[in-house]
């Protein structure tokens, strides 16, 4: 089959690898523009991009997939199928239709679960015993197309937003050749999503990392795994920010305020929740390099019924 890709970071560089390994064609690759990034401000181009550049493929990068001018080139490319991964735009009706089997969409969880912009981390944030990738094919709605394929994966206890990444991206690329097979042999069977069984998993934001001391230390210890490797969970301390990259729950409670440090050991900090005491193992103040909590106490002074904002 001759196929577009459109994806952007490094989940969708997988897939695409394993497409162009495949006995398909690869036409054309389309992706976000190149940004600033980082603190000199860099232009760098996106994952998927730097990817396509090494096999010689052509490479698109429309400010908005809905113009005259990206819908144009896509017809130029003649698709069979448009595969998705992480892309990051919405694509309108026109694009939808023009291949002969459509677009399909590489989605980072077992849908309905977990539609939307972060469902690796919300799965993570939430506790979820499962994830996994669904092969979907695209409609006008997010994420609500008839589901074609999907492979699971068990979360593991300490798992993190970044290890359950790597996980799901490696599985897009095998799954969608199992689809594309059943499409050209005719055998594939779409499954249409219970609506009642949806749920949907905003985009990330740098905020989302405040740490709310009422909360439980199980809810908190999540979240600061969930976050991890961004937007990661943060609190104050001393009028700074301070990242938390490594916790453990405590079944324990104390008569002190949620947010209080109720005990400072040689190699963690005990702190007091709504339930349960967390004990923070790994951190970052501002400005400065990750490091084990032990590190930090021998550089930086914190000692019982500090209050951490």
């Amino acid at each position: 089959m001759r196929i577009v890709f459109m994806g952007t970071p490094d989940f969708a560089v997988p897939a695409l690898e394993t497409l162009i390994q495949s006995e398909h064609q690869v036409v054309g690759v389309v992706t976000q523009p190149d940004k600033p990034k980082g603190r000199g401000k860099a232009v760098q181009m996106p994952p998927v991009k730097e990817k396509a550049l090494e096999y010689d493929i052509p490479v698109f990068q429309p400010v908005r997939i809905r113009n005259e001018e990206a819908v144009g080139q896509l017809r130029q490319w003649k698709p069979d199928v448009i595969i998705v991964a992480a892309f990051g735009q919405i694509l309108p009706k026109e694009i939808l239709e023009m291949p002969r089997y459509g677009c399909l969409n590489i989605h980072a969880s077992l849908l309905p679960k977990y539609r939307g912009a972060a469902p690796i981390q919300q799965a993570v944030i939430d506790g979820a015993e499962e994830s996994g990738v669904t092969i979907m094919q695209m409609d006008e709605g997010l994420d609500t197309g008839d589901m074609l394929k999907k492979a699971s994966v068990r979360l593991d206890k300490k798992e993190t937003g970044e290890s359950l990444h790597d996980k799901l991206a490696v599985l897009g690329g095998p799954l969608v050749l199992e689809v594309l097979r059943e499409l050209s042999e005719g055998t594939a069977v779409p499954v249409p999503q219970r609506e009642e069984e949806s749920s949907y998993a905003k985009m990330l934001k740098k905020n989302m990392g405040h740490i709310d001391w009422t909360k439980s230390a199980a809810v908190i210890e999540r979240l600061i795994r969930g976050l991890n490797s961004w937007p990661s969970a943060y609190t104050g301390y001393e009028g700074k920010t301070l990242k938390i990259w490594d916790a453990d729950v405590v079944q324990e409670q104390t008569e002190h305020a949620p947010g209080t440090v109720v005990r400072v050991e040689k190699d963690a900090i005990c702190v007091q929740t709504g339930e349960g005491i967390l004990e923070v193992k790994e951190v970052q103040l501002e400005g400065k390099k990750r490091m084990d909590m032990g590190a930090f106490l021998r550089g930086y002074h914190m000692k019982e019924g500090m209050i951490l904002q």
